[in-house]
């Protein structure tokens, strides 16, 4: 992640606490389901944001997810912007977080790697 300035990371923050709230409350369509806002990254000048999520059931309905959020992009930013005292509220884009479920595939390999070492050392 690129270095923020700490006014950019504390509108990325508020963003993050925001938009879980309005996704877990107004965002009612079934395609979302449970998504977890992982990190929102804001561009220098504020005009963008980039909002990372991980989806409950995994990677398969990560890309209908995204396009529900992506089509939700401009209530979502309209409702930020009632939540949040800045003269403009970012644009929203929306990408799916494949790090968590990349960091357990790694642990189960490392996991793997450490019993064959002691069944082999046995």
């Amino acid at each position: 992640m690129k270095k923020q300035s700490p006014r950019a990371q504390r509108v990325a923050d508020q963003i993050q606490r925001e938009l879980a709230e309005l996704l877990r409350l107004h965002l009612k369509d079934p395609r979302v389901g449970m998504v977890t806002i992982t990190a929102v990254d804001v561009s220098p000048d504020l005009n963008n944001a980039r909002v990372l999520f991980t989806h409950f059931a995994g990677a398969e309905k990560a890309e209908a997810a995204v396009e529900v959020l992506q089509h939700a992009a401009g209530y979502l930013r309209t409702e930020l912007a009632h939540r949040l005292k800045l003269y403009s509220v970012p644009r929203l884009q929306f990408a799916y977080d494949s790090s968590i479920e990349s960091g357990l595939k790694l642990s189960k390999l490392i996991d793997d790697a450490i019993e064959d070492d002691r069944k082999h050392s046995s």
